[in-house]
């Protein structure tokens, strides 16, 4: 799989592009012709992120340069952040860290409405107004959505849309229903309102049409869930424009590996790495800027081979990490709304 380049607001310099045979797993960016759109295909609270004082940021809060700058500037990886809770304004830190972008899911919303009281206010008016569980939960989504826009709304003005985007997945109830899909995305792009707004999508087969058409409509896609080469040329043969391979959820779950492992080893020009809190601290901390991705392919596609000799089926692994990722998904969003649910007969009961 190749990127494309993007217009930036300042030029880097030339890096020759990515081997399609060092990409194996990955999350994409697709788009329409139209320069602002764009679609990322992605193959999870918080503690504090310091950016320490040198220079001045847009805001006026001094910062100063970190790894994640490099990857940028250097190395033409674009550092996002896989995480987004209430205070929305936390992320402010993180931007000055260099983040250029977020991306959120169901799981990252149930961690989040659960364990926080910053949700209870406004889930309160929301059950007073009548509203039901889910339409509810996407209320809280959608604000916390647009209020991340606003805070990366200025890196998507000055890249020209390359960078400064804020995900949000359809619901993953959706993710073998076509139409379903379609109408939800256009909803979801419709409400939110922003012009630097993602829609996440599944890479599932019957999502795939749903995904040409969700583009076809100016629509800017997160293709989400995306573990074989089959399925990304599936995506291609739609008729996407523009591809940004995007890295997702690049924490370190074994002890027994660096915990920059996922963002050290995946460097490369007209990327995306989108990482959850303790991966992007860590980076910052001890990271290595280096062009890594296409290092040592030979070597990787040697692995390859000889877990094919073995009987490993690399597209049947694919389909069951994609069955394995999208029934997460649900079951998180179930979990949440369930808990949603309780909490709204509580409050009418003591209402009562």
């Amino acid at each position: 799989m190749t990127g494309t380049v993007s217009k930036l607001a300042a030029p880097r310099p030339a890096a020759p592009p990515l081997r399609p045979a060092s990409l194996r797993t990955a999350a994409l960016a697709f788009a329409p012709s139209a320069r602002r759109v764009r679609v990322s295909v992605a193959g999870r609270a918080r503690s504090p992120i310091i950016a320490m004082a040198s220079a001045k940021e847009g805001n006026g809060a001094p910062t100063k340069r970190t790894a994640l700058h490099d990857l940028y500037e250097l190395q033409g990886l674009s550092p996002w952040y896989d995480n987004l809770c209430r205070p929305v304004t936390d992320l402010l830190p993180i931007i000055a860290s260099g983040v250029r972008g977020v991306t959120s899911n169901p799981t990252i919303f149930q961690k989040a409405i659960s364990s926080s009281s910053a949700y209870d206010d406004q889930f309160k008016q929301l059950i007073s107004a009548g509203k039901d569980a889910e339409s509810a939960y996407w209320e809280l989504v959608i604000k916390d959505i647009q209020d991340a826009c606003k805070l990366f709304e200025p890196i998507y003005d000055e890249t020209d849309g390359a960078d400064g985007y804020v995900s949000v997945e359809v619901s993953p109830r959706l993710a073998n229903d076509t139409q379903g899909t379609v109408e939800a995305a256009k909803w979801l792009h419709k409400v939110v309102n922003r012009p630097n707004v993602y829609i996440k999508i599944p890479a599932t087969a019957e999502c795939v049409p749903s995904i040409q058409e969700v583009i076809a409509n100016g629509i800017s896609v997160n293709v989400t869930l995306i573990f074989s080469i089959a399925r990304y040329e599936a995506l291609a043969k739609k008729g996407a424009k523009k591809q940004r391979l995007l890295w997702a959820s690049t924490g370190v779950k074994n002890p027994a590996y660096p915990d920059t492992l996922y963002v050290d080893s995946l460097i490369g020009p007209d990327t995306v790495n989108t990482m959850p809190d303790q991966a992007l601290q860590a980076f910052i901390d001890h990271g290595t800027v280096s062009r890594t991705v296409d290092a040592n392919v030979s070597e990787a596609e040697g692995v390859y081979s000889a877990l094919e000799k073995l009987g490993i089926d690399w597209e049947e692994v694919g389909k069951q990490l994609e069955l394995e990722g999208v029934d997460s998904f649900k079951k998180s969003f179930d979990s949440l709304l369930v808990s949603l649910q309780e909490k709204g007969n509580s409050l009418k009961m003591a209402s009562v």
